[in-house]
């Protein structure tokens, strides 16, 4: 009589364990996090409920909504009619991937709450925004990037639709976050995007403490003048004035910074979704899409004065090596393929 487990069994003892790999990773960042809270002696904190919390709440309405369009898509594009959506749902919301669901979630929002604290902690380092301001004019001939993408854009319709360009990634990342883990079509190949998500917040925190800086338009603020005012503006002054409540009085209850320029998390996130519609072999018009908005976001970032060019190179390293890593993370080796969850 054979021992050997039944396939279904394999095929869950093989998911719990990368996603252990996962959970790991999550941990040790959590740790390092909370040993960063006593070497700086400031608390952890989740600003009233929205990093944590808040959002956690948001991904699981999202996720409700995204599960009921694509079984009412599935049902429609396989029966004509709504008759089969509850098969739709059952076929696609195993157990086993609604556990692995809701633990990717909880996951991903430990590691991107972590990952604000420790960038706010960094407000208290010292800044190196003079000598990436010094590199960038030395590579631009005596030019700052951001003038010469005013020269070139102008500075009045450009800047109101790149305002929509850099503030559509408010909820590029919430969302595609959710798609993921919703629409592909097996749940170990989403939480390659997933694993990759949380690498570009650790990577990020770490290239925030390498090179603490707060981006062009605090260093060079005459360059950016001659912008209209825009979200984007009262966003840059809001986050100056959070950095200095949070210098001149650490220990109060809202002391909570969110500048930092290099690198640039905009871009690594927006590339890291790029290199993934090309993992998941998405149409050609959809990749792109995703070129030409990574393209817009990283003139954005620039013409604004939220990043130096280097922040935005940095960026792009910064999703490259995320995406190997959850792919390393994640993906089965080959003995396993046929265990796959």
């Amino acid at each position: 009589m054979s021992t050997e487990a039944p396939p279904s069994l394999r095929a869950t003892r093989s998911s719990w364990r990368w996603v252990a790999v996962v959970w790991a990773v999550v941990a040790g960042f959590a740790a390092l996090t909370v040993f960063w809270s006593f070497h700086v002696d400031l608390p952890f904190r989740d600003p009233e409920g929205r990093m944590f919390r808040g959002r956690l709440a948001k991904a699981f309405v999202s996720l409700t909504v995204l599960v009921a369009v694509h079984a009412v898509v599935s049902s429609l594009w396989s029966q004509r009619s709504l008759r089969g959506v509850p098969g739709a749902l059952r076929a696609r919301w195993s157990r086993e991937r609604i556990l692995l669901v809701l633990s990717g979630l909880l996951a991903y929002h430990v590691v991107y709450v972590c990952y604000r604290n420790l960038k706010s902690w960094n407000a208290f380092r010292t800044l190196r925004d003079r000598e990436l301001t010094g590199f960038e004019e030395w590579l631009f001939g005596g030019h700052t990037p951001a003038a010469l993408l005013h020269d070139i854009f102008g500075e009045g319709v450009a800047a109101l639709v790149l305002v929509v360009v850099y503030r559509s990634f408010t909820y590029l990342v919430p969302f595609s976050v959710v798609a993921s883990l919703v629409f592909v079509e097996r749940i170990r190949d989403a939480y390659v995007f997933l694993t990759a998500a949380m690498w570009v917040w650790i990577l990020g925190a770490g290239s925030y403490y390498l090179l603490p800086s707060l981006g062009p338009f605090a260093a060079t603020p005459t360059d950016f003048a001659g912008l209209p005012i825009t979200a984007i503006t009262a966003s840059q002054t809001d986050y100056l004035t959070e950095r200095a409540h949070i210098l001149a009085d650490p220990g109060a209850a809202d002391a909570f910074a969110s500048l930092g320029a290099f690198a640039s998390l905009h871009v690594a996130f927006t590339c890291m979704v790029l290199l993934m519609l090309r993992h998941y072999r998405a149409p050609g018009v959809v990749q792109l899409f995703g070129l030409a908005y990574l393209l817009a976001t990283m003139v954005a970032t620039v013409y604004f004065g939220w990043h130096y060019v280097v922040d935005d190179v940095a960026g792009v390293a910064i999703a490259v090596i995320s995406v190997a890593l959850a792919r390393a993370m994640v993906l089965p080796a080959r003995r396993e393929a046929a265990d796959d969850a």
